[in-house]
């Protein structure tokens, strides 16, 4: 029987949400005091979108806007991109390559209970490969 690997297998944990009319500098220390790359931002306490480590210097550093000021909701991404935690390995990285996005949030029962990114899941997918030559080798 195969084994199959759930996105709740690969997922991280660690998300951390932040208001939309807060000015983009309380993303980056959010950031830096979870090492995270990226945080949700709500509006009207509803996820609505991501901003992340390059949107901070694409969308405000690049441009020469005050980080103090800018809201997130002005420099998010948006929608939200979302999967199931019980979809495949392969769902989510299919995902992350049709959509073009590092990072993906998992939702169960209308709440994000995790990320899966895609660093993440090539190092899940190493580790395997890794896993099952070292069997190879021991036969």
């Amino acid at each position: 029987m195969p084994i199959t690997l759930r996105v709740r297998d690969v997922m991280e944990g660690g998300i951390v949400t932040l208001d939309g009319n807060l000015p983009a500098i309380e993303a980056l220390k959010k950031m830096l005091e979870n090492d995270v790359w990226s945080v949700v931002v709500t509006i009207n306490d509803m996820p609505t979108g991501v901003v992340t480590e390059r949107d901070l210097l694409k969308r405000v550093i690049a441009k020469g806007l005050d980080i103090n000021k800018v809201p997130l909701k002005d420099i998010m991404s948006c929608p939200l991109i979302t999967i199931d935690p019980d979809a495949s390995f392969g769902e989510a990285w299919k995902l992350m390559v049709e959509k073009d996005i590092r990072r993906i949030y998992v939702v169960e029962k209308g709440k994000i209970i995790g990320r899966v990114t895609r660093a993440g899941l090539f190092q899940k997918l190493l580790d395997a490969v890794l896993a099952l030559a070292s069997l190879k080798t021991l036969t």
